[in-house]
């Protein structure tokens, strides 16, 4: 997109909230998005994500949803009192259908799973929602979206292989051979 259909899409009023907790991602996403014509605004924290949409709501969000003094869904309840019609993106790194369901019922415009560039953030912010995204050029299979989440749950035990096992109800043998081979193409 040309900058100056850019700037057209993005309207009159540029101003965009990012609240992130993780400092060195915050300001390349601010840099990143300033270049493509928004006017930035940051937060660290829910408490100040709140205090500047209720002081200054924008016309558009970037809200991470776990942040370390709380939950990023309550910075998207002040922005939709606030401004309805701001356009709000919730990130996370960890990415689930209940948090997604809980975060487009509160209001947030979009949902994208970390890492999430800058562009596929300001598609997200600037898309009308008419259209359906494409489905993807090459799909996972089952067997590498299995060995996904089993990497996943694996990571957030702390590379813990029986405390994994029982949180994916699993023998923890059969753990063992599966974190041995390779991933599935």
């Amino acid at each position: 997109m040309s900058e100056a259909a850019l700037q057209a899409e993005i309207g009159a009023d540029k101003s965009l909230l990012l609240v992130d907790d993780d400092e060195p991602f915050l300001r390349r996403l601010a840099k990143a998005m300033e270049k493509r014509g928004f006017e930035i605004e940051m937060a660290g924290s829910v408490a100040a994500g709140k205090a500047i949409a209720t002081a200054r709501p924008p016309a558009y969000a970037v809200v991470d949803l776990r942040l370390g003094d709380g939950n990023g869904l309550d910075v998207v309840e002040v922005l939709r009192e606030k401004r309805p019609d701001c356009r709000v993106v919730v990130l996370t790194g960890y990415g689930a259908i209940a948090t997604a369901v809980a975060a487009v019922k509160i209001g947030a415009t979009d949902y994208l799973s970390k890492p999430a560039d800058a562009t596929d953030i300001t598609n997200a912010l600037l898309s009308n929602g008419a259209a359906l995204p494409p489905p993807p050029e090459n799909p996972m299979s089952a067997d590498r979206v299995r060995w996904e989440h089993i990497q996943r749950v694996y990571e957030l035990c702390d590379r813990n292989v029986s405390e994994t096992a029982r949180r994916l109800n699993m023998h923890r043998r059969t753990l063992q051979r599966i974190l041995a081979k390779r991933s599935p193409r």
